[in-house]
């Protein structure tokens, strides 16, 4: 009974959202065949907060205010994005160009506002991790005068900027003093703050040498530290980290909601996952801070409203799904950038939509680390998972019209559970559904 306790305890925790309080676990045979079954899959859900997104002024109070919220959707990982001091000189208005890698930015709060945020969300069960930025400063930071050789410099002994971004400046990793400076500051927010690890910006301008030895010290005090890393290359799993992203997932998902082969969506998860050590995890979103900013949110999966199916997708194909802060508040549009200060008005249904599908997420580890077998047609992508004598199917409509796939045989005419309302059904030859909408049940 192991694997399917897990099962009742997370549907239990389904009854203050869905007003139900059964417990739907499934029977096994008294002696069942040992399952076969692949690595260890995540029940960790992310959520990406903005801190601009909560408030004109005192913006950590109001991340701190929907902790509850937050952790109410199932979300157990909280993703602050830069809280830091920001730069002025050249700058464009980015939160990740920062003068203070140890102060935190005055419209945001204080020290206190910040401590109150990570006593809350650990109150919640939650941990906090917090976007580091390792490669590049401010113009206007201390260390540009104090330290100039810090930074890396062209042949006439001037400080450059990263490709592309002339709004900071580059420091040099071949030097130890910045590397130790580097390592100072972020040992500062976990010993002073009790934060939880890391997201790490653009990992990928900075030497595997820093990686691996700053990742190591925190895991001395830590062995738990999460640390995500900004990047899709493997190779910086050997260093330490956590998670790295599934980049290409939210370009995948995006297709088939506008008119591409759902199959596609499988099999770049497939792809993406085999890549993954056992151990660690990928990252898979359908928006983040980035995305958002460079699409209409509207329309990136057809309508706003198939968000939520595409997020399915982003969670049930296993990996470590993650909410940006906005997907849960009714008819974003336009172009989401992330510079903004703005305060959203979240959304209930959302809400209980995200929860219904984080808790199918987690109550389906198990066999969520079975075989996978592909049924999609043109407009749905249809999957099933496999352990003996029992299976998880999920279908997602990729369509704004009504469609009809059928149900794998082994799977028809069956007994199951629908985890997204916790009910018992019986299921049919063929799954109706209606746009955009999907469906997650296991037998």
């Amino acid at each position: 009974m192991k694997y399917f306790n897990k099962i009742a305890t997370y549907m239990a925790g389904m009854a203050f959202v869905l007003g139900s309080c059964t417990s739907y676990e499934i029977d096994m045979p008294e002696n069942p065949e040992p399952p076969t079954i692949g690595n260890e899959v995540s029940t960790n859900v992310i959520y990406q907060a903005n801190p601009r997104f909560f408030g004109e002024n005192d913006c950590l109070q109001g991340v701190t205010a929907q902790i509850p919220r937050i952790s109410g959707m199932g979300c157990n990982i909280l993703w602050v994005m830069p809280i830091f001091e920001q730069g002025e000189l050249n700058s464009i208005g980015s939160p990740y160009c920062i003068k203070n890698f140890k102060g935190i930015n005055s419209k945001y709060g204080s020290e206190a506002d910040f401590t109150a945020l990570v006593q809350a969300a650990h109150g919640q069960g939650m941990k906090v991790i917090l976007d580091w930025v390792a490669n590049h400063t401010s113009w206007d930071h201390p260390w540009i005068t104090q330290y100039p050789d810090r930074y890396q410099k062209d042949g006439n002994g001037n400080i450059v900027s990263p490709s592309g971004w002339s709004d900071v400046a580059q420091l040099d990793f071949e030097n130890p003093a910045t590397r130790e400076a580097m390592e100072d500051a972020m040992t500062y927010w976990v010993t002073q703050f009790g934060i939880d690890g890391f997201r790490c910006d653009f990992v990928d301008g900075v030497p595997h040498s820093f990686w691996s030895q700053v990742i190591s010290d925190l895991q001395a005090s830590n062995p738990d530290i999460i640390m995500l890393a900004e990047t899709a290359k493997s190779e910086y799993y050997a260093d330490g980290f956590t998670m790295i992203y599934d980049w290409n997932c939210p370009t995948a998902i995006s297709g088939a909601f506008k008119g591409g082969k759902p199959s596609e969506v499988i099999k770049e998860a497939q792809d993406a996952l085999a890549q993954v050590p056992d151990g660690k995890s990928i990252m898979r979103y359908v928006f983040n801070h980035d995305v958002a900013s460079e699409n209409n949110v509207a329309t990136m999966y057809g309508k706003w409203d198939a968000v939520p199916a595409a997020y399915v997708l982003a969670s049930m194909l296993n990996g470590t799904p993650m909410i940006y802060s906005s997907m849960d508040v009714e008819n974003m549009s336009g172009k989401l950038s992330f510079f903004d200060y703005r305060t959203l008005s979240f959304s209930s249904a959302l809400f209980e939509k995200y929860a219904a599908i984080n808790n199918a997420f987690k109550a389906s580890a198990e066999v969520r680390r079975g075989e996978l077998q592909d049924f999609s047609n043109s407009s749905v992508a249809c999957f099933m998972r496999s352990i003996p004598d029992h299976n998880l199917l999920v279908a997602v409509n990729t369509t704004d019209s009504p469609q009809t796939v059928k149900t794998p045989i082994v799977m028809a005419g069956a007994s199951a559970t629908d985890m997204l309302n916790n009910t018992q059904i019986t299921l049919p030859v063929s799954l109706d559904l209606e746009p955009y909408s999907y469906t997650i049940i296991m037998q």
